[in-house]
């Protein structure tokens, strides 16, 4: 199983990096377009200003821009994949890309100034490297603009290249999960589990052996274990419906949830009428 489980994983890889590798693409060719209207309208407003400036120069500052941008694209698209943008707005990942944003801006001007530098060296000419940092604040908000049109437009191609067969590959219910500990990996097959709870940044995957601990965060693995038949009962806990022998309601409008191993776990009221558990399972 572990043989045909790494092909799957192997072949999704590489689906997401054919994903990814086009959309670098096309955001190049894009910057390309920009960088050449932008020569070209530099080049003409100086001319018309009485201030002509040979074509390389703009050139130069602009190719340098697009170059430092298109070289940050791995590390932008690697924050969105792990903290990915969400409707309505959530803290969780606006603190992860707000102060990503800032660091994408302040390498976007050093690396240019740097780049600038060394051109100009070729010409036997000088730029200041660090003059792009001293308009900083100008550049930052230009920097923050791109960063979240970026963030919005890798968002949706994700979710445009996620149909016919990403869809169909999503809908499929996972056979295992995986878990690292250190240099060792798990494979804990979907049906063995019973319930998931919370442990911080991490859950506990509970079956009839002892827990196993995962890092990820109970929403993620809620959204993963959905079509393998779990539900929210608790804030702090999912549960396999099929695992559920009994529900019994407090006077509180809270619930207890006793399996078919005869464990009992407690669930929130608020959470009773999603997850359907008066008709889902049998209740004292």
């Amino acid at each position: 199983m572990e043989a045909r489980l790494s092909g799957d994983r192997n072949e999704g890889r590489g689906g997401a990096w054919r994903t990814d590798a086009t959309f670098m693409l096309v955001f190049a060719v894009f910057t390309l377009a920009i960088v050449s209207v932008d020569v070209f309208t530099v080049v003409h407003d100086r001319a018309a200003a009485g201030r002509p400036v040979s074509a390389w120069e703009p050139l130069t500052w602009e190719a340098t821009s697009g170059l430092v941008l298109v070289g940050l694209l791995p590390f932008t698209m690697r924050l969105c994949r792990r903290w990915p943008p969400q409707l309505p707005p959530r803290f969780g990942w606006i603190a992860w890309h707000l102060p990503a944003a800032f660091l994408f801006s302040l390498v976007h001007v050093v690396a240019m100034g740097g780049l600038r530098w060394m051109a100009y060296a070729v010409v036997g000419a000088f730029y200041d490297p660090l003059g792009p940092l001293g308009d900083w604040p100008y550049e930052l908000r230009k920097d923050l603009l791109v960063y979240a049109g970026f963030v919005a437009a890798y968002a949706i191609w994700r979710g445009m290249a996620g149909s016919p067969q990403s869809e169909l590959a999503a809908n499929a219910e996972p056979e295992a999960i995986e878990v690292r500990a250190g240099a060792r990996r798990l494979f804990v097959p979907i049906g063995d589990i019973l319930w998931v709870e919370a442990a911080g940044n991490y859950v506990e995957l509970h079956r009839g052996a002892a827990p196993v601990l995962h890092r990820a965060p109970l929403a993620q693995m809620e959204r993963r274990l959905a079509r393998a038949g779990f539900v929210r009962i608790h804030r702090s806990r999912l549960v396999r419906l099929d695992a559920i022998a009994a529900v019994e309601t407090r006077t509180s409008g809270d619930f207890v949830v006793r399996l078919v191993t005869g464990q009992t776990l407690s669930g929130s009221r608020r959470f009773r009428a999603a997850t359907r558990l008066d008709r889902g399972a049998a209740a004292d």
